[in-house]
């Protein structure tokens, strides 16, 4: 087991560390306070090309592999968990699926301009019916000649509102069940089709989460991705994805909290000496940054196997898990630490307090996690597909 980083991916994840403290840090505070999508911010990521960091350069992207992937969005998110939002819809949710399921035509048509931001995409899957169930799709998609009439309502999705695309799920016969799911390529700018976006959040202010209405929208049979009646079963991986993202940013999140909490604790003082001096101040960052070790193993662990292909169901499922709990720790324990401080935003902590409370709902909560992780472990059922034993992680492919 090689736990030494490449060259490559030592590169990239130092241009967006700088990048990261140059570009959005400084910004980040007032975007949240704000509720402000920071377009300025957006158009630098698309010009660095960011955004294609795991899509072939065929396709428009860098080329890079998961580990690389990880690393930036780690970074992204040490500063602004917004900011990360944008890289795991566009990039883990909507492009990486595309690339999965596409036929070539659509790969070449969609990827190269969502690696350069000309297309934004939002996957359009939770319905006010069918959050974790999410086989309950209520959008229904009506064949009329050689297109779809898609008529349904999404919410809570991220981007919604800045899209040209979305992905969006809809049953072509409610009576298949899951097996009636289909996924559409939806231009936001068809007739019918409508955003609205949702105020008042908790967190992630300064990313944009939106609301979804079509009203017999038109979509070509062309734009259908993958096959009729396989929708069930691309959002699956494309979770798969979507969660890999969350892990890492879960951690950087947690790096970010180190940082603040270093910084501040042998800068303020009590009893005569820094608090970073006394007893249960250390025990606090102590826990931090081994939660922050331990979650970064997980999800490079996750990535090493996306990056060779293996299937990883479980291993992302556990590293989402972990680090979604990790994220909530240290922003719990950094408000702490900063005490009176702690509970205003002139310290970003109280941000990072806030946006980690989503790491353990969206992309599948926690308690959806940890039933894929024990039903594996007790053989109801195999998250990685079926096998012939007991499944073991220390095997790394699950099996």
């Amino acid at each position: 087991m090689n736990f030494e980083f490449t060259q490559e991916q030592l590169d990239m994840r130092n241009h967006m560390r700088e990048f990261a403290d140059r570009e959005i840090a400084p910004k980040a505070q007032k975007n949240d306070r704000d509720c402000k999508f920071d377009w300025d911010i957006a158009k630098k990521i698309f010009a660095e090309g960011f955004l294609g960091c795991p899509v072939p350069e065929k396709y428009g992207g860098l080329g890079m592999d998961y580990i690389a992937y990880g690393l930036m969005t780690e970074e992204v998110n040490r500063v602004c968990s917004s900011t990360r939002t944008l890289f795991s819809v566009q990039t883990s949710l909507v492009a990486l699926t595309i690339l999965k399921w596409g036929t070539e035509e659509q790969k070449m048509h969609y990827l190269p301009k969502m690696c350069n931001g000309e297309f934004i995409g939002c996957f359009g899957l939770t319905e006010p019916e069918a959050g974790s169930d999410a086989a309950n799709q209520q959008t229904r998609a009506v064949k009329d000649g050689n297109d779809y009439l898609l008529t349904g309502q999404k919410t809570w999705i991220s981007c919604g509102s800045i899209a040209t695309h979305a992905l969006v799920f809809a049953t072509v016969d409610k009576s298949l069940g899951h097996k009636g799911i289909t996924a559409f390529i939806v231009d936001t700018k068809s007739k019918g089709f409508t955003a609205r976006s949702i105020h008042g959040k908790l967190g992630l202010r300064a990313s944009d989460t939106s609301e979804l209405f079509l009203d017999e929208v038109r979509v070509p049979k062309e734009n259908i991705l993958g096959e009729v009646g396989q929708g069930f079963a691309i959002a699956m991986s494309a979770l798969d994805n979507g969660r890999f993202s969350v892990a890492a940013g879960a951690v950087g999140l947690v790096q970010g909290c180190i940082d603040a909490c270093t910084k501040y604790a042998m800068q303020r003082r009590t009893f005569g000496v820094p608090i970073g001096e006394h007893q249960q101040v250390q025990a606090m960052i102590a826990n931090m940054v081994a939660d922050c070790e331990a979650g970064r193993l997980l999800y490079l662990r996750a990535a090493d196997l996306k990056t060779r292909g293996v299937r990883n169901t479980l291993e992302t499922s556990i590293a989402k898990l972990f680090c979604g709990e990790a994220a909530n720790r240290a922003g719990h324990d950094a408000v702490q630490i900063f005490g009176g401080y702690g509970f205003s935003d002139e310290y970003p902590v109280e941000r990072y307090f806030r946006d980690a409370k989503v790491l353990n709902i969206y992309e599948g909560t926690r308690e959806i996690q940890r039933l894929i992780i024990a039903q594996d472990a007790l053989g109801i059922r195999y998250a990685n597909g079926k096998v012939t034993g007991k499944p073991t992680a220390l095997a790394g492919v699950g099996v």
